[in-house]
């Protein structure tokens, strides 16, 4: 299948977080301490722990930092007990967002990401006001230049949902939640490295945004990104800067 060009955008994105790899390490660990207090310490059975040691490796994380934290949220160690929380609105041109923020301190958070939607042209709403507009998925991406044909026959093998080739040659490969981890391993397996792999919201469909809008929506997502509770931040936009 066909898809919107998002080569640039996803290139922007990874350039962003390498310059904030403090931030990565907060974000990573808050992740830890809640996968491991919901799902148990152990790896083997607990996938969500699993992805989230994984990012803290690939943000060359020590063992000992990720212990330590899986021992805080285990009731071994210690630690601060954060809470999960979604927030949604809107930003420039009717854009759709979602926050997602781990917080020991809800009345802050939500003051900070309302007060970041209304200064920066946006609009916060209520729960489930953009989310249908989203799906909960696997999502693996992978450079223009890799073959197409390879990469379809060993992720539909794997029990994914959909192979999409963007105009600029980037493919993307959708799975279910359950089967995200299976997939990764299989395209792995077989040679297949991608640029980004995540369970993800990813938007049934795009808005696009150029000139001042579009430097007024990156804005507003960068300091939606910044916030301290901030984990991830899922938009419709397709910017053109």
């Amino acid at each position: 299948m066909a898809g919107h060009s998002k080569w640039a955008n996803i290139q922007h994105r990874k350039g962003r977080q390498d310059e904030k790899r403090g931030k990565i390490w907060t974000r990573v660990i808050r992740e830890i301490m809640v996968a491991a207090r919901l799902g148990g310490g152990d790896l083997d059975t607990n996938p969500r722990l699993r992805m989230a040691v994984e990012k803290a490796k690939a943000a060359n994380m020590p063992a000992d930092t990720i212990k330590r934290n899986i021992d805080k949220a285990t009731g071994n160690l210690e630690g601060v007990n954060y809470e999960e929380i979604r927030y949604e609105g809107y930003g420039i041109g009717g854009a759709a967002i979602i926050v997602d923020c781990m917080t020991d301190n809800r009345v802050r958070t939500v003051a900070e990401v309302r007060h970041a939607f209304s200064k920066h042209g946006g609009n916060m709403g209520t729960e489930g006001s953009v989310a249908f507009q989203f799906k909960h998925c696997g999502q693996l991406i992978f450079a223009p230049g890799v073959s197409e044909d390879k990469v379809m026959e060993v992720a539909l093998e794997a029990g994914a949902d959909d192979v999409i080739t963007d105009e600029d040659g980037a493919i993307e490969v959708l799975t279910p939640v359950a089967d995200f981890e299976k997939v990764k391993t299989a395209l792995e397996a077989a040679g297949l490295k991608p640029e980004v792999a995540e369970v993800t919201m990813r938007a049934d469909n795009t808005i696009e945004l150029s000139g001042d809008d579009a430097q007024k929506m990156q804005r507003l997502l960068d300091v939606l990104e910044d916030l301290d509770d901030t984990q991830d931040v899922f938009h419709n936009a397709a910017i053109s800067l």
